[in-house]
């Protein structure tokens, strides 16, 4: 009798691995609705994330005896003054930099065609016409009005102004949708709340400390490069912290940049720029790293290496920005959960 019995963990099995086929099939159709969804939803996600990066501070305020309305407008009016002033003091000086960093990269690929006896001519020429236009886009906006601007940048702005207005409403409610979040998760079950509790302790302490040390990689490498003369010592100073969120490979582009620009100028300041591109990153990755982000975010490099790639391969830059993360997430939702997988496995192995 038992034995015409269905298996129905046997039937629900084949309909998972169905269901994985039919998906891994279609990764294609996947991976283009999910950069659709990300382009429209990217404003809010962005927004999201700085209030939910800025919320503790929001906090902090509170337990001042300042009242959130008010904490929620200084922040808001901080960073606004912040971003402000430092474009207003930066943009002329990424500008002439920019010029300058364009003309040396050019006369680096003239010097290897030269010296390697190679045709680089239309690669040449496309770099040129893709560092002119990035300079003169710097230019235009540094010299334009605030009406030329939005002319000429209608989306951006338009996404720019959606994402600061989220922002401002997910900093204002986050406590808010924190609570209503929990209530849901606890009428669920107590596991699943501990669970998105590990998970947001977790993901929050990547964020804030990747603002973090964005900050002082921008603050570190201007001021290093500075002091030993570099002529683009803003520009790489900026690229290293924009890089920040590319593990090992943007800072490796940084320092490659760095190096070939200052051989272009002294032998001596080639050597300033090479001690500094070896010193300070060991620095940075074995001292001011695990400081910043703890020891919940420490990951080995080599997976981290790993992780990027396929990122990288399957959405481009936004999938290399969101490997870590996500793997962050992958792993946590591992060793929560590692006794149920496991038992799990172990049935479906005596099931099968």
């Amino acid at each position: 009798m038992s034995k015409n019995r269905l298996n129905y963990k046997l039937i629900n099995i084949t309909a998972l691995m169905l269901l994985l086929y039919i998906g891994f099939s279609n990764i294609n159709l996947w991976i283009g609705l999910i950069s659709k969804i990300l382009s429209v939803l990217g404003p809010f996600i962005v927004g999201f994330i700085f209030a939910y990066a800025l919320n503790p501070l929001v906090r902090y305020l509170e337990s001042k005896n300042v009242r959130k309305s008010l904490a929620v407008t200084a922040i808001v009016i901080a960073l606004v003054v912040i971003v402000g002033g430092l474009i207003a003091i930066t943009l002329p000086m990424i500008y002439d930099q920019a010029s300058l960093f364009a003309r040396f990269i050019i006369e680096v690929i003239e010097n290897i065609g030269n010296k390697f006896d190679l045709n680089l001519g239309s690669f040449e020429i496309k770099i040129a016409d893709y560092l002119n236009n990035a300079v003169k886009d710097i230019g235009t906006i540094a010299s334009s009005t605030t009406i030329g601007i939005i002319s000429k940048s209608i989306d951006f702005i338009g996404k720019l102004i959606v994402g600061f207005v989220g922002f401002i409403y997910f900093l204002a409610d986050m406590d808010k949708m924190r609570k209503s979040f929990k209530d849901i998760l606890l009428s669920i079950s107590v596991k699943t709340y501990k669970y998105f509790k590990c998970l947001d302790e977790e993901i929050g302490n990547y964020i804030k400390g990747l603002g973090i040390f964005m900050i002082i990689q921008l603050f570190e490498y201007s001021f290093l490069f500075l002091i030993v003369g570099h002529p683009n010592w803003l520009i790489l100073g900026i690229l290293a912290c924009l890089t920040t969120v590319i593990p090992y490979f943007g800072g490796l582009a940084t320092n490659l940049l760095a190096i070939v620009t200052a051989s272009l100028i002294s032998p001596k300041l080639v050597i300033a720029t090479v001690i500094i591109c070896l010193i300070f990153p060991q620095l940075d990755g074995y001292v001011i790293s695990p400081k910043v982000y703890g020891k919940t975010n420490n990951v080995n490099p080599l997976i981290t290496i790993m992780v990027v790639s396929v990122g990288g391969s399957l959405l481009g830059m936004v999938g290399i920005i969101a490997a870590l993360p996500v793997y962050l997430l992958i792993r946590t939702t591992y060793q929560f959960y590692k006794k149920d997988i496991k038992k799990s496995v172990k049935m479906m192995k005596e099931t099968i």
